[in-house]
């Protein structure tokens, strides 16, 4: 993402907390919010904490996040300058002893035309498996800066997933930023 960031001139929003302690692209009060289990692995942190933790991890990590972007977001649009959501994961190479093949997931909702054109840059490489919400999709009780950020602003959004083996080392790091930036850049 840092690496996206300079290569666009573009800011960069970045937490520094885990989303295991709270999942900054999920709805407060969703499931999966404060998980109780990450794949197979339970969390015993999360269980049974009071509603007061929970408000205490949303007011120290969840709200200043969301505030800045939102911020960021209107102080753009009170200057009418063009804006695009774009928000960077990753995904484990298998979950729960199922191989996923994709290279490269773009999701989105109401971005049909924007995503779209960044699959089109993405598969101008044949030897890449560059899929349109895979290895999830995008739902409004389920996830958060695409829906509430860009979606419900009428601002183009997507969210990138790249593979996690492909993007463990700093060449392989490198190369995806280069990927997904002239990806972005030819949109």
């Amino acid at each position: 993402a840092r690496l996206l960031s300079a290569a666009l001139d573009a800011p960069c929003f970045l937490s520094n907390y885990s989303r295991l302690l709270i999942d900054l692209n999920r709805p407060l009060g969703a499931e999966s919010s404060i998980p109780l289990r990450s794949e197979a692995t339970d969390i015993p942190g999360n269980s049974d904490i009071s509603p007061a933790e929970v408000e205490r991890r949303a007011n120290i990590m969840f709200r200043p996040f969301h505030d800045a972007v939102a911020a960021h977001l209107d102080m753009r649009a009170s200057q009418n300058r063009p804006t695009r959501l774009v928000t960077i994961h990753s995904f484990t190479p298998e979950y729960l002893g199922v191989k996923r093949p994709w290279h490269v997931g773009i999701l989105y909702d109401a971005a049909k035309d924007f995503s779209e054109a960044i699959l089109a840059g993405l598969r101008m490489d044949p030897a890449l498996n560059a899929a349109a919400n895979e290895p999830y999709v995008i739902a409004r009780d389920g996830d958060y800066a695409i829906p509430i950020h860009g979606d419900d602003r009428g601002i183009d959004a997507a969210l990138v997933e790249i593979r996690q083996d492909l993007i463990s080392d700093n060449p392989g790091i490198r190369e995806w930023a280069d990927r997904i930036a002239r990806a972005l850049l030819a949109t």
